[in-house]
């Protein structure tokens, strides 16, 4: 064959050259895809002798020891630690009439036991911080377990230095420019410190933190309070 020759049947199908030859490593591949579907045919068919079943956690080689239904190991130990756990907090737990006071969410909660009597809007602290000269003020509520320690009907508001500074106007040197009446509305209940829970006269604020320390009640839910709550109950404030 001359060269042109070769050059043109480069470009010619490759059926014009006649039947192409199978190879051996083609009919070998072949052969070997044939054999492997004709084996997973028959696992499919026959089965493969195992048998299959469910996951159990909790179990490492041979037979447990523990009685049906028991749980051994880790799980165990913490199981035991959670009972322990609870059985402490139910000992913590009040046992008669107690207050939450939720400052997050500004709720007032009268419970007894499991009971709730009472579930109330109210306002905490603001938070504001207050500076005069070298003095500074926080309008914080106090977190932490407390008790009634007086109950007070009528309450009258003895303002401190910084709600005049706080208004702009000078300190009064006369102590009877301090009082206030009417602004912790018909009730008050102390819990140290100078803190109170009591009325206010802008109920349109409760629910919103807006206070210098106190907790405000609307008028209802004050009476309901002051009727039931007594001197030595709890308050539990977060």
């Amino acid at each position: 064959m001359s060269a042109s020759n070769a050059d043109r049947s480069a470009d010619l199908p490759r059926a014009a050259f006649g039947p192409a030859r199978k190879s051996p490593r083609r009919f070998r591949l072949a052969a070997g895809l044939a054999g492997s579907a004709l084996v997973l045919l028959a696992l499919a068919f026959l089965g493969t002798g195992f048998a299959y079943g469910p996951y159990e956690t909790g179990v490492s080689g041979g037979a447990s020891d523990a009685p049906d239904g028991a749980v051994s190991g880790p799980a165990a130990d913490l199981t035991k630690a959670r009972s322990d756990l609870l059985a402490r907090l139910q000992k913590l737990a009040p046992r008669g009439l107690y207050i939450v006071i939720d400052q997050t969410h500004n709720r007032l909660y009268l419970r007894e036991k499991e009971r709730a009597l009472l579930d109330a809007v109210c306002s905490c602290g603001s938070g504001i911080v207050l500076s005069h000269g070298t003095k500074e003020w926080v309008f914080d509520t106090p977190p932490g377990i407390f008790r009634v320690n007086q109950k007070i009907e009528d309450p009258v508001w003895r303002k401190p230095d910084w709600a005049f500074i706080e208004e702009g106007k000078p300190v009064p040197r006369d102590a009877s420019e301090r009082f206030e009446y009417d602004m912790m509305g018909e009730y008050a209940l102390g819990f140290g410190n100078s803190y109170f829970i009591h009325g206010t006269l802008y109920e349109r604020l409760l629910g919103r933190s807006v206070t210098h320390g106190c907790i405000r009640l609307g008028r209802a839910d004050l009476r309901e309070l002051y009727r039931q709550a007594h001197v030595g109950t709890p308050i539990y404030i977060f």
